[in-house]
C-alpha cells in the first residue's frame, strides 16, 4: 500500500529555498552579462530558466507530488514535467554560462574553473554528450521505472521515490542536450539526425501510452489499494494517463523537431545566439 510520504520532498522548505536561490543566482548572471558582455544574452532564456525551474518545483511541491500516490495520472503530470518541459526549457536558457557568471567570481575560480579543467571530468563530459547514450538513458529510465515491480518499488519506499524523480530529471536532461547544444557543448550545427533522434524517441512512448489506454487490465495494482477507489476507477485514471503521456511527448517532440527543421531548410532564418568563449574567461 503507498505510503502518504511523497509530499514530504516538496513539503520541505529546503526544496523552495533552492529554488529561489537558483532563480536569484541565473537573474545576476544574466544581467552582469548583459551589462559587461557583447554577447546578446536574450530575455526569453531568463522567461525560459523560471518558466523550468518552476516546472520542477510544480512536479516536486505542488499538490501533483500528492496525487501520484492516488493518481497515476498525478504520476505522469510529474514525469512529464521534469522530463518533457523541464529539462528542455532550463537547457535553452543557457543554464551554465549564466549561473556561473551569478555566482562569486573568487569561487568560480578557486572551484569550479579547476574542476572543469580537471581531465576525468572533461572525459566524462564528452562521454555523456554522446547522442547515442543520451538517448538509451532516456529511454531506459523510461522503461525501467513502469515496469510494474519496479513502479510499486518507487510507490513503497521514499528513497527509491527520490532515485526515480532524480533520474527522470537527469536523464531528461541528457536527452535534450544534443537537442538543444548549450554551453559547454561544442555545438555544432544540427542535422537531420536530430530528427530521427526526436522520432525514435517518440516510438517507446508511443508503445507504452498504447498501452496504458488500450489495456483492459490494471498495469500497476498498487492503485486498487488505495482507498475510495473501485477497479473500474483506476482502469480510467491509467487511461487517462497513457493519453495525456501520448499527447504532450508527440506535440513537444513535433514542435521540437519543425523548429529544427526549419532551421536547416532556411539557415539565414534560424540565426541562434551565438556564445562567445571570452564570456567566460572567468574559468
Amino acid at each position: 500500500m503507498p505510503h502518504p510520504h511523497h509530499g514530504a520532498l516538496g513539503s520541505s522548505p529546503v526544496l523552495l529555498i533552492l529554488t529561489i536561490f537558483a532563480v536569484l543566482v541565473y537573474l545576476r548572471g544574466w544581467l552582469h552579462i548583459r551589462s559587461t558582455s557583447s554577447n546578446v544574452i536574450d530575455t526569453w532564456r531568463a522567461g525560459s530558466f523560471v518558466l523550468g525551474i518552476f516546472a520542477i518545483w510544480f512536479a516536486l511541491a505542488s499538490p501533483i507530488a500528492v496525487w501520484d500516490q492516488t493518481l497515476l495520472t498525478g504520476h505522469m503530470i510529474q514525469h512529464l514535467l521534469l522530463m518533457t518541459f523541464a529539462a528542455p526549457l532550463i537547457l535553452l536558457s543557457e543554464p551554465v554560462m549564466l549561473l556561473l557568471h551569478g555566482l562569486p567570481r573568487r569561487f568560480v575560480r578557486s572551484i569550479i574553473g579547476p574542476l572543469f579543467r580537471w581531465r576525468p571530468i572533461q572525459q566524462l563530459g564528452r562521454l555523456l554528450a554522446q547522442s547515442a547514450l543520451c538517448w538509451l538513458a532516456a529511454v531506459g529510465a523510461l522503461v525501467i521505472w513502469h515496469v510494474p515491480g519496479a513502479f510499486t518499488l518507487g510507490m513503497q519506499s521514499k528513497a527509491w521515490h527520490a532515485i526515480e524523480l532524480a533520474s527522470f530529471l537527469g536523464t531528461g536532461f541528457l536527452f535534450w542536450w544534443p537537442v538543444v547544444q548549450p554551453w559547454p557543448s561544442v555545438s555544432r550545427r544540427p542535422d537531420w539526425s536530430i530528427i530521427l533522434y526526436l522520432f525514435l524517441a517518440t516510438l517507446p512512448c508511443d508503445i507504452l501510452s498504447g498501452f496504458l489506454v488500450f489495456s483492459e487490465r490494471v498495469a500497476y495494482p498498487v492503485y486498487l489499494s488505495t482507498s475510495g477507489q473501485s477497479s473500474l476507477s483506476v482502469l480510467a485514471d491509467q487511461q487517462c494517463a497513457g493519453a495525456l503521456m501520448w499527447t504532450c511527448v508527440t506535440i513537444v517532440y513535433l514542435v521540437a523537431a519543425a523548429i529544427l527543421s526549419t532551421g536547416l531548410l532556411f539557415p539565414q532564418s534560424s540565426a541562434a545566439t551565438k556564445i562567445d568563449p571570452q564570456s567566460v574567461e572567468l574559468l
